[in-house]
C-alpha cells in the first residue's frame, strides 16, 4: 500500500469513529464556532446521541478533515475526540493527542431561499453531497412514521422521538410536494445533481400517490421529463406498483432492508413486517425492483452494529449478486430510538466491515458512479471506491 494510500485509510479510519463515537468541546470552542457565520450548521438540542442534551447549540453540519474527507459527527459531551481551537485553527483531538485540522462547510445558495408559500427552503432538503462534483440533496418529508401508532417503530430510529423533546429544534412536520418541486430547481440550478426523497411511512400506506405527486412537481419545476432521484419506500404489496415510480420520472429505487435474514427483521423492524408483507415480501420486492429499474440501480441500506458481522456479510453479498447496492450504515444508538443507551461495537469491528462491503460490491461490478446514484451521501464506501480507484478528490472538496 502506497503511503498516501494509508494516509487516506487512516483518515477515512478517524472518519467513521467521529460518525460513532461523535465530539465533544468546550463552552469557549462552542463559542468560536458561533462567530464562524460562514459555516453551514444545524441546530441541535434532541433528539440526538443523548437525551440529557437539552441546551440549544448551532453546531457544525459537517466538517472536514486534512485530505477531505466529510464527516457528520453528533455532539457528545462524553466523546474521547474533542474538537479544539489554536490559534484560529480548529482540529481534533483524541485524549490530549492532536489528530488532524478540519475545516467546515459553508451553506448551499439555495438555504437561504424561500418556497412560495414562505417555507425555508433549508428546512425542505438537506445537502448530503459526496464532493464538490458530486452534489446531491435529501428530502426527508416527515417527522413522523404511521407505524408508532401500533408501537411497531424500527428499534434503531429516532422517527417519532422528536415530541419526545418538547424544547427541540422547530421545523415543517410535513413537506409539500410544490415546496420540494421548488427546493429542488433552486438546488439543481446551484449544480446539485441528484435528490433523495424518504421519509416515515404514511398513514394508510399512501406513499405511491405522495410520490408520484412529488416527481410531478420536481418535472414541472424544471421543466423536463426526468429527473435524476431516488424513491425510497416500503416494499409493496403488488409488484406493479414499482414500475409507476420509474414511469414517474426516479431514476433509483431504496428498500432498506437494514437487518438480514427473517429472525432479525421481524425483531429489529416489526412495522415493516406488518406493512409490508414480511421480510420474504420485501427481499422479493427488492428483486423484482431490479427487473424493473435495472443492476445498480436500486439500493437496500443495513444498519451495521445489530447483527453479527458474518450474517451482515451474508446480505451484502446476496443482494450484491442481485446487482442490488447495498449501504452500510454504523448503528448509533441515538436517543429517542427503543435502543437508546445501548452500545454500538467498537470502530475496528466497523472498519472491518466497511472494507469488506466495498470489496463484495466490487466484486459483484458495482461502480462509483452507480453507488453515487443508489446513495449519494457520505457513506464511507464511496469514499473507499475513490481511494481504490484513485480518484479521491482530496482536500479539494468543499
Amino acid at each position: 500500500m502506497s503511503d498516501l494510500k494509508e494516509q487516506l485509510y487512516k483518515e477515512l479510519k478517524l472518519k467513521i469513529a467521529l460518525g460513532i463515537e461523535g465530539v465533544s468541546f468546550s463552552e469557549d470552542v462552542l463559542k468560536k464556532l458561533a462567530e464562524k457565520k460562514e459555516i453551514k450548521t444545524v441546530e441541535f438540542c434532541g433528539p440526538g446521541k443523548f437525551s440529557e442534551t437539552k441546551k440549544h447549540h448551532y453546531f457544525p453540519h459537517a466538517i472536514h478533515l486534512k485530505n477531505g474527507f466529510g464527516a457528520f459527527p453528533l455532539a457528545d459531551p462524553n466523546s474521547p475526540y474533542a474538537i479544539v481551537e489554536r490559534n484560529g485553527v480548529f482540529g481534533i483531538d483524541y485524549r490530549g493527542n492532536y489528530l488532524s485540522d478540519i475545516s467546515f462547510e459553508e451553506d448551499p445558495r439555495f438555504y437561504s431561499g424561500k418556497t412560495e408559500d414562505g417555507a425555508n427552503m433549508k428546512d425542505i432538503a438537506q445537502d448530503r453531497s459526496v464532493s464538490s462534483s458530486d452534489k446531491s440533496i435529501v428530502v426527508c418529508y416527515s417527522e413522523e412514521c404511521a407505524v408508532k401508532d401500533k408501537g411497531q417503530t424500527c428499534l434503531f430510529c429516532t422517527f417519532n422521538a422528536k415530541k419526545k423533546y418538547e424544547d427541540g429544534p422547530d421545523g415543517p412536520v410535513w413537506k409539500y410536494p410544490r415546496q420540494i418541486g421548488e427546493t429542488v430547481k433552486a438546488a439543481y440550478d446551484e449544480g446539485y445533481k441528484h435528490v433523495t426523497i424518504t421519509g416515515g411511512f404514511i398513514p394508510e400506506r399512501r406513499e405511491l400517490e405522495y410520490y408520484l405527486d412529488v416527481a410531478e412537481s420536481i418535472k414541472d419545476a424544471l421543466g423536463k421529463d426526468t429527473f435524476n432521484g431516488t424513491a425510497c419506500i416500503g416494499a409493496p404489496l403488488d409488484f406493479s406498483v414499482i414500475e409507476k415510480y420509474k414511469e414517474a420520472g426516479f431514476s433509483t429505487i431504496a428498500f432498506n432492508t437494514e437487518v438480514w435474514g427473517k429472525d432479525y427483521f421481524e425483531i429489529v423492524c416489526p412495522g415493516k413486517v406488518e406493512a409490508c408483507g414480511g421480510y420474504d415480501n420485501w427481499i422479493k420486492a427488492i428483486e423484482y425492483a431490479v427487473e424493473v429499474f435495472g443492476k445498480g440501480k436500486v439500493r437496500s441500506n443495513f444498519v451495521c452494529g445489530l447483527q453479527p458481522r458474518e450474517v451482515l456479510y451474508e446480505g451484502f453479498e446476496y443482494l450484491a449478486s442481485k446487482g442490488v447496492v447495498t449501504i452500510a450504515s454504523s448503528w448509533v444508538p441515538y436517543a429517542g430510538s427503543p435502543l437508546e443507551g445501548h452500545r454500538s461495537p467498537t470502530i475496528d469491528w466497523h472498519w472491518e466491515v466497511q472494507l469488506k462491503h466495498a470489496e463484495i460490491l466490487r466484486k459483484y461490478g458495482r461502480t462509483f458512479e452507480e453507488v453515487f446514484n443508489g446513495a449519494p451521501a457520505r457513506f464511507p464506501v464511496h469514499d473507499i471506491f475513490q481511494i481504490e480507484d484513485g480518484t479521491w478528490p482530496g482536500s479539494g472538496i468543499k
